[in-house]
């Protein structure tokens, strides 16, 4: 089976490499963080002010920190834990049904020679992306 996910993950970088398809992951923590730290950090230094002030300056930061951040797709799938590999390939498997291949090169042709099939794991593709990473999605470039 890991041969199996193997072809789909590059079947899912091949088609997304080539609709130019980009990602931007949002990092919610880190701006989080960014907030709360710089809010402590003028609290102690100027009081319930500096709460105020620390807290509005952190917000700003920590959003333009966490903004727009787009990488290209095939990047980011292959950065996958293999838990949400296995979750994708679930899902694409979904849309795969029985089909059957031998190896990489085989499933990329039965998909890319077969419009409405690469159509769905496109869909599938990009809703996995923008539901379980809570990614935007932004295409060429």
């Amino acid at each position: 089976m890991a041969q199996r996910m193997d072809d789909i993950m590059r079947l899912c970088c091949d088609i997304s490499a080539n609709q130019q398809v980009k990602v931007a992951v949002q990092h919610a923590t880190r701006g989080a963080i960014v907030a709360a730290g710089t809010a402590f950090v003028g609290g102690i230094l100027a009081g319930p002010a500096g709460i105020a002030v620390g807290g509005a300056v952190g917000g700003l930061l920590g959003a333009w920190l966490t903004s727009g951040q787009f990488k290209p797709l095939p990047q980011i799938l292959m950065e996958l834990p293999p838990n949400q590999q296995q979750k994708l390939y679930s899902d694409i498997m979904a849309v795969l049904g029985n089909l059957d291949w031998t190896d990489m090169a085989q499933l990329a042709a039965l998909v890319m020679g077969n419009a409405k099939l690469k159509q769905q794991v496109t869909a599938a593709l990009l809703s996995y992306i923008t539901k379980e990473l809570s990614a935007e999605v932004r295409y060429g470039d």
